[in-house]
């Protein structure tokens, strides 16, 4: 037994030391430099190019939010330089807008060697234009980054844009949407949105016209959220009317056009198709904490054309991790409508009014003080069976018995709640409340019960054979007797015998 367990040890040890072996055969994956990376990209453009396939320039487009994260001024300089191994001037225009950085020691690692990968290919010395213009993109996002550049980025974004309207290439336009969002962003930063308006109009009637479906859907975007900054509402509206949103477009466009769309229905007050449209750019968008901040901007719109509908958003929202703190100020608002308190009401919104402010939802939410005043009077409806006008000045914050006694006539009108205003003796009279119980209740059941009976009938109808079944079986017993006088017939006539052989 102990040589058993001695041999036992030793080769437990033998299998121990043959594993670490294979691992430390095994190399590591070594993460891809920013250089390399776009070195790779801009060689997935060559080959598009030369293919006439897009789905290359795709494939870079979709690792352009990663990316951008990891570059810096030397990393599009040895890019650049490793890119451009001629002296030529769109290498010495692209240098230009990068700035020169001072060797501090603290720059980001650069790797000038070319790592393998599977797509990258050859890539000649002077690039196509489409790789040009990617360059310029990857500039311009990293000019955005810093306040002291947005002059320089607004720069760049005016001669990319027209640098590439002139070079009129088809094989251009998907890297073409992703530059008329850097455009926009140039301008909004630069404080120069409204002079950005001409541009990106003349350049959706050009995609129009070129069936570019995806500058087109890009463009439309540009133009809405241009509007919708400077609370052109009805111009925006004009837009929509006289365009066609592309169905090819991607997701995340069709879930921006959708949240556009929705907030001018809200302000033209169609809070039902404000509330469809909100609930395409929520289902459509990416996920949360993908796209934390558009997912907020999208929530918070909903939850106020919610409550503009008479509905209270479900607790659960307000508990989800991207969007707890984005909307408490907005939990506040839904407490004070589901209470009907107007004192809590303009407190939660004189405290959070510059919140409200930025998130351009300050003029929505102020249509909700009716609401508010409504769920009040009901919740006094159900509690008095009368009740004076002067009370409920005084209950509900208002500021005169007229007031008063508009806000609960309107509310009488709008079958909110049920009784009637004596305006001799100033007060409101409220209708009691019924119960389950009464001529009115047995005739709902009545008709119910009668509407249940003939659903019945009609199904029993409806399970009867179909008109003229049994002809065809008359038909049929008709050819079996046939069949049988032709056999009796060959029998008696001795063929049948015959035919069976000679061994009977």
């Amino acid at each position: 037994m102990p040589d058993v367990e001695m041999k036992g040890a030793v080769s437990k040890a033998k299998d121990a030391t043959k594993k670490d072996a294979k691992e430390e055969e095994i190399p590591k994956a070594v993460p891809v430099t920013p250089v390399a990376e776009i070195k790779s990209n801009i060689a997935l453009i060559e080959r598009a190019v030369s293919t006439l396939e897009p789905r290359f320039t795709h494939r870079v487009l979709r690792t352009l939010a990663t990316l951008r994260k990891r570059i810096d001024a030397t990393v599009l300089r040895t890019a650049i330089e490793q890119v451009y191994t001629q002296d030529v001037p769109e290498k010495t225009t692209l240098l230009s807008w990068v700035p020169v950085v001072s060797s501090t020691g603290h720059e980001m690692d650069v790797d000038t060697t070319v790592a393998p990968t599977k797509l990258a290919t050859s890539v000649p010395s002077v690039p196509v234009p489409e790789g040009e213009i990617y360059l310029r993109l990857l500039i311009l996002h990293f000019l955005l980054t810093s306040p002291a550049t947005y002059q320089k980025a607004l720069s760049l974004a005016v001669e990319t844009a027209e640098k590439m309207q002139a070079l009129n290439r088809r094989s251009m336009d998907p890297i073409a949407a992703k530059i008329w969002f850097a455009v926009e962003r140039a301008y909004e930063l630069g404080g120069e949105l409204a002079d950005a308006r001409p541009l990106f109009l003349a350049a959706q009637r050009t995609a129009s016209l070129r069936h570019d479906d995806e500058t087109q859907a890009s463009l439309i975007n540009r133009l809405l959220r241009n509007y919708v900054h400077y609370n052109l509402y009805d111009q925006a509206d004009k837009l929509v009317s006289k365009t066609v949103f592309p169905e090819s477009a991607s997701s995340p466009q069709f879930a921006r056009y959708h949240y556009y769309l929705g907030r001018i229905k809200a302000v033209q007050l169609s809070y039902s198709d404000a509330h469809t449209n909100l609930q395409q750019a929520i289902r459509r968008a990416a996920q949360p904490k993908t796209a934390p901040g558009f997912y907020q901007a999208v929530h918070k719109i909903f939850i106020v054309v919610e409550l503009l509908m008479g509905e209270i958003p479900e607790r659960g929202l307000f508990r989800h991790p991207v969007l707890e703190k984005a909307l408490v100020a907005y939990f506040d608002i839904v407490k004070a409508v589901r209470t009907g308190s107007l004192s809590q009401f303009q407190a939660t919104l004189s405290k959070h009014a510059a919140q409200f402010e930025a998130d351009k939802t300050y003029t929505l939410i102020v249509r909700l003080r009716q609401n508010v005043i409504k769920t009040g009077i009901r919740r006094l409806s159900l509690s008095y069976s009368r009740i004076s006008l002067r009370d409920i000045c005084l209950k509900l914050h208002l500021d005169s018995e007229e007031d008063a006694e508009y806000i609960v006539g309107k509310a009488i009108r709008d079958g909110v709640i049920e009784g009637r205003v004596v305006h001799e003796k100033g007060w409101m009279e409220c209708s009691s409340q019924k119960d389950g119980y009464g001529p009115e209740v047995s005739e709902a059941f009545a008709r119910r019960i009668g509407f249940c009976l003939e659903l019945h009938n009609e199904s029993i109808k409806a399970m009867r054979y179909p008109l003229n079944a049994h002809r065809k079986e008359l038909a049929a017993a008709e050819g079996a007797r046939e069949r049988e006088k032709e056999l009796a017939k060959e029998i008696q006539d001795g063929e049948l015998d015959e035919d069976m052989g000679g061994d009977f």
